[in-house]
């Protein structure tokens, strides 16, 4: 008897604002100051199973504003998702949770994050559009790299 191929499943059961916080810590005296201040944003993305084919999918943003060595705000938050993904490649499965699911919930931690900076008596701060298959494909180079055996030095 032939082996039944099964159809690739990808769905999104749901995504949800798993963390956020705010902190201005030098408030109110750092209000009062009419410098610009500088913006630090950093983006991570992590992927988990949590039952047999669901995994959850989390895109982490911290935004650091400072004028100088003070810090204006500070917010951290963490936009997750759950997705149900069966019958695929192993070879094609961190793609997926790399690229194409952060693509998903990654527009519902931009409003967030903006959101929240903006209730907290700031300007909203856009985060710019990511491109995740650049982003994956250079997190890929790097683990290669370091993987890579280095080359043997010569010492005379």
């Amino acid at each position: 008897m032939a082996e039944a191929t099964l159809d690739p499943v990808f769905q999104i059961q749901r995504v949800y604002l798993k963390d956020v916080s705010l902190e201005q810590p030098n408030s109110p005296e750092i209000l009062l100051n009419q410098e610009q201040p500088g913006v630090d944003i950093q983006l991570g993305v992590e992927a988990a199973p949590v039952a047999e084919g669901l995994f959850e999918v989390t895109v982490t943003a911290t935004v650091h504003t400072k004028i100088a060595d003070k810090t204006v705000f500070l917010v951290e938050a963490k936009q997750a998702g759950i997705f149900e993904i069966r019958n695929l490649a192993p070879e094609q499965m961190n793609g997926i949770l790399g690229v194409a699911c952060p693509q998903i919930v990654y527009p519902y931690l931009r409003s967030n994050v903006a959101d929240v900076i903006q209730r907290g008596g700031f300007p909203p701060v856009h985060m710019a559009e990511i491109n995740f298959q650049a982003m994956y494909e250079q997190q890929q180079a790097d683990a290669a790299a370091a993987a890579a055996p280095a080359a043997p030095q010569i010492i005379v």
